[in-house]
C-alpha cells in the first residue's frame, strides 16, 4: 500500500468522524460525545494504521502489539468519556468554549472538531510509525508496553478515585484532593500524556536504521501543548476558577498543574476536583 494513500485515507476518516461528532454534540446539547467519537476514532484510525500492508510483507508481530495497545487505550479511555457523558451534563470546558463564542458556537465547534480531527491523524501516524518499525521485537517494544500499560492504568485510577468522590453527596462542591489527585492537579492528562511515550519508545531504532521512527516524538509533544496550553488544563482550570474561586485557588497554590509532586500544606482543601 502506498504511504501517500494510507495518509490521505486516514485523514478523511478523521475529518468525517469528527463531522458525525459534530451532529451528535449539536443534537444532543453535549459535546462530550464529540470527545468520545474522538477517542474511538484515533484508537481506530491507528489500529488501521498499524495493520496496513505498506511494507508488502506479512503482518508482524510489532504490527499486531501496537494494532493490541491502541485498541486497549481507545476503548478504556472512550468509554469512559461516554459514561460520563450519559450520566452528567454538558463538559465544562465545551460549555465554556461556548459561552465564549456565542452565536457562532455551531459553526465555531465545527472547526474546532476539525481540527481536533487533524489532531487524531497525526496521533495515529504515530502508532503506525511505531507499527511499521522493521526488525525483532527488542528492548523499545519492553519499554513502550511498560509505559503504555503504566498510563492506560494511571490514568484509569485516577478517572476512577475522581467519579468515586463525586458520587459521594458528602463531597459535594469540595475539591478531589486525594489519591493521585494530591500530587497532581491533573494525574489523568500527565498519564495520557504519557502514553504517547510509550509508541516513541517502539518506534525508535537507538541504532538509525528507522529515521522514520523519530517522528513518533510528535506525539508526546503535540499531546503535551494539546493537554497543558490549549484544551485540557485552561479552559477546565478557568472554570473551576469562576466556580470555586477561593477553594480552587487554594488548591492551585498547592498541587502541581501537570506533573506530579509533591504538595505544599493549604487550608481545608473544600472545593470540587479538577478533571
Amino acid at each position: 500500500m502506498n504511504v501517500l494513500y494510507l495518509a490521505a485515507g486516514l485523514l478523511i476518516g478523521a475529518c468525517l468522524a469528527m463531522a458525525a461528532a459534530w451532529g451528535v454534540s449539536e443534537r444532543t446539547g453535549r459535546s462530550g460525545w464529540a470527545d468520545t467519537v474522538w477517542s474511538f476514532a484515533v484508537g481506530g484510525l491507528g489500529v488501521m494504521a498499524a495493520l496496513a500492508p505498506v511494507s508488502g510483507r506479512e503482518v508482524s508481530e510489532r504490527q499486531l502489539l501496537v494494532a493490541c495497545l491502541a485498541a486497549a487505550w481507545s476503548l478504556r479511555l472512550g468509554l469512559h468519556i461516554a459514561r460520563r457523558t450519559a450520566a452528567g451534563p454538558e463538559d465544562a470546558r465545551y460549555a465554556w468554549l461556548r459561552g465564549q463564542w456565542g452565536a457562532r458556537a455551531p459553526s465555531r465547534l465545527f472547526w474546532f472538531l476539525q481540527v481536533q480531527a487533524v489532531a487524531a491523524f497525526l496521533l495515529a501516524g504515530c502508532m503506525g510509525l511505531a507499527a511499521h518499525r522493521p526488525g525483532p521485537i527488542g528492548a523499545g517494544d519492553v519499554l513502550g508496553i511498560a509505559l503504555l500499560v503504566l498510563a492506560v492504568a494511571g490514568a484509569g485510577r485516577a478517572d476512577d478515585q475522581l467519579r468515586r468522590f463525586k458520587a459521594d453527596p458528602a463531597n459535594a462542591g469540595r475539591i478531589c484532593d486525594s489519591g493521585l489527585w494530591a500530587f497532581s492537579r491533573h494525574p489523568n492528562y500527565f498519564f495520557e500524556w504519557l502514553g504517547w511515550w510509550g509508541y516513541a519508545a517502539i518506534a525508535i531504532d537507538p541504532t538509525g536504521g528507522y529515521f522514520a521512527g523519530w517522528l513518533a516524538l510528535a506525539g508526546p509533544a503535540f499531546m503535551y501543548w494539546l493537554l497543558v496550553h490549549v484544551s485540557g488544563i485552561p479552559p477546565l482550570e478557568a472554570h473551576l476558577h469562576r466556580s470555586r474561586g477561593a477553594a480552587f485557588a487554594a488548591y492551585r497554590d498547592s498541587v502541581s498543574a501537570f506533573w506530579p509532586w509533591p504538595r505544599r500544606p493549604f487550608g481545608n482543601g473544600d472545593g470540587e476536583g479538577a478533571a
